[in-house]
């Protein structure tokens, strides 16, 4: 399955559970604990990349052209405000993507390997349960 290319997200310090839900989807999430804002931005910048932000100075300082202001607290409920809010596809590119390194997962037998870290990810019942919420979403 080929992952998604477009859009393109950089999830601050304080959306690290956000930016794994939006992998789970197949999009392609930046996220890097302990990053300063100005590497943040120049990285966002340089790699074409919107930012996902619950800092309300952060957005401000990027404007709603380069940044999406997160308002929910929870991972599920930020998944639904962005998803939402950025009219985003939740079908076509569920669990192409590592969970971890972000690196677009390759078929390995039965299973999927990611190329990058080596994790390899199966469809187990955390899966069945991971499509569950997701179907939750999309029918809220």
């Amino acid at each position: 399955m080929p992952a998604f290319t477009e859009p393109r997200f950089w999830a601050d310090a304080m959306l690290g559970g956000l930016a794994r839900w939006l992998r789970v989807l197949g999009y392609d999430v930046r996220y890097e604990n302990g990053i300063s804002d100005t590497e943040l931005i120049r990285l966002a910048r340089v790699e074409g990349r919107v930012v996902l932000t619950r800092d309300r100075a952060l957005f401000e300082r990027l404007g709603p052209e380069a940044a999406r202001y997160v308002q929910a607290r929870r991972p599920l409920e930020q998944l639904a405000e962005v998803v939402s809010g950025l009219q985003l596809d939740t079908q076509n590119g569920r669990f192409t993507r590592c969970l971890l390194c972000n690196t677009p997962l390759e078929a390995d037998g039965p299973l999927y390997r990611c190329p990058t870290c080596g994790r390899r990810y199966w469809e187990g019942s955390h899966v069945r349960r991971m499509r569950g919420l997701l179907d939750l979403l999309r029918k809220g």
